[in-house]
């Protein structure tokens, strides 16, 4: 089923209630009230919860004030479009992740989107079927692995709380992470002590059609260097293997050669 639907407003709960607390709760920011309404009840026949609002406004503030599991987001929406919405929302440490919807299907649009801290996009029309897989490919990269990897990790005087987003490195300083920040750590400590490729990373944390380039995932790196390695350039933790990918170690690690890290 191809949806679409006439403009409007709204700004309701679908199933009612809080729900059981078990139910994957989902933000649906869309101001056509048709497809709001089908996205919200196909959501409700899959077991998840949706609350719906009409505007960016609104749907950045309920962002900020309440726990969703993702954010349906349309790009093109009143007072706040989408793509603001979501950078404000990763700004201030919101780290839910985020489905665009958009009728603009191009290279650039979703480079955008991607840029501003989603992580999936999918153009109009589209077949509601499509748009539950992705919600369930979603919810299910972001849920944490209980038998993997503990949540907490503890390495050369950082500790990093993987669920919650936060972290206190070597120096005292306390840091928020971001979605993509938290699923690269929690893919690297999963692998701990073995080479983890950048195929895997971008399958793992992306996954879906638009993977960015192997360039983004090298930058993740710096930056996760730069909080929580005493000394960045010369690694003890986050390890390159040259053409290959990376390997985190727990215990420190001295660089071969004491070679500056690429």
């Amino acid at each position: 089923m191809s949806v679409g639907g006439d403009r409007g407003g709204g700004d309701r709960r679908a199933g009612g209630g809080e729900g059981d607390p078990r139910r994957s709760r989902i933000l649906v920011v869309e101001d056509e009230p048709h497809l709001a309404a089908g996205i919200a009840e196909n959501l409700e026949a899959e077991g998840y919860e949706s609350v719906i609002v009409a505007d960016g406004a609104t749907g950045l503030e309920r962002l900020l004030s309440r726990r969703f599991d993702l954010g349906i987001l349309d790009v093109m929406l009143p007072e706040l479009d989408g793509f603001t919405l979501c950078r404000m929302a990763r700004e201030q440490g919101v780290a839910t992740p985020i489905l665009f919807l958009t009728a603009r299907g191009g290279v650039d649009d979703r480079l955008r989107g991607l840029r501003a801290g989603g992580d999936d996009y999918l153009a109009k029309p589209f077949h509601l079927e499509e748009l539950i897989l992705r919600v369930k490919a979603i919810l299910r990269r972001a849920a944490p692995e209980s038998s993997a990897v503990s949540s907490v990790l503890e390495f050369g005087g950082n500790r990093i709380d993987l669920d919650a987003y936060r972290a206190t490195s070597w120096d005292g300083q306390t840091h928020e992470l971001t979605h993509k920040e938290a699923m690269i750590l929690r893919v690297l400590a999963e692998h701990q002590g073995s080479v983890v490729s950048r195929d895997l990373i971008l399958d793992r944390v992306w996954g879906f059609d638009l993977f960015p380039s192997s360039r983004t995932i090298d930058n993740f790196i710096v930056r996760l260097r730069r909080r929580f390695e005493e000394r960045p350039e010369r690694p003890r933790h986050f390890h390159t293997v040259r053409g290959v990918g990376y390997r985190f170690t727990i215990e420190e690690e001295t660089p071969r050669n004491d070679s500056p890290a690429r």
